[in-house]
């Protein structure tokens, strides 16, 4: 929907809209895999997931006039999809036998990169680059999952709670609008 909508406020015909929203919702998986050597690519296994997401995306120009009034369970949804496929990025990771750095930086793709590829597409600074804390919860839960995995947790267990302590921060940093400092450079090159 994030996709769709990003596309909107490009003034996008419904290829463009499709195409933003498919790359918004698979493309932080899409460049795990290729990172990680992981074949095949995800999405292509399932092409089901297609389907939902291109019919999500133009469903969401039909609902766009309403997605005001429910901003706040949008962003409680984003926050959810964003431990969640933090979460599936680190354990695709682990399956691999990465080192942690890896399982983490795995999981930070998955979580953030599809919403950096809609930005860029888009036209615009992406948003985890420069507004309250997102990419920075992405990484919290995944070194989150690995400490807890580290300390010999029932699975169940860890995904509960990096769910919980994720979609909390995240929440929290909304409300309060945290965001790192911000670094802006001026000075030319005459």
């Amino acid at each position: 929907m994030s996709g769709a909508l990003a596309a909107g406020r490009r003034d996008m015909d419904f290829f463009g809209v499709a195409v933003i929203a498919f790359v918004t919702a698979l493309g932080g998986g899409t460049i795990r895999d290729v990172v990680l050597g992981n074949y095949p690519i995800g999405w292509t296994q399932h092409p089901e997931y297609v389907y939902l997401v291109i019919l999500a995306g133009l469903a969401t120009t039909l609902i766009a006039r309403f997605m005001h009034h429910m901003k706040r369970v949008f962003l409680m949804l984003d926050a959810l999809g964003l431990v969640a496929f933090s979460l599936i990025g680190c354990n695709v990771a682990l399956q691999l036998d990465y080192p942690p750095v890896v399982v983490i930086m795995a999981g930070m793709l998955t979580g953030i990169s599809g919403g950096v590829l809609r930005d860029v597409l888009c036209n615009q600074v992406p948003v985890v680059f420069c507004r309250e804390l997102y990419a920075s919860v992405s990484l919290f839960v995944c070194v989150l999952f690995l400490v807890l995995r580290g300390l010999d947790w029932d699975s169940d267990l860890i995904t509960l709670v990096c769910f919980g302590a994720g979609f909390a921060f995240r929440m929290l940093a909304l409300r309060f609008a945290w965001k790192l400092p911000t670094f802006s450079y001026q000075q030319r090159w005459d």
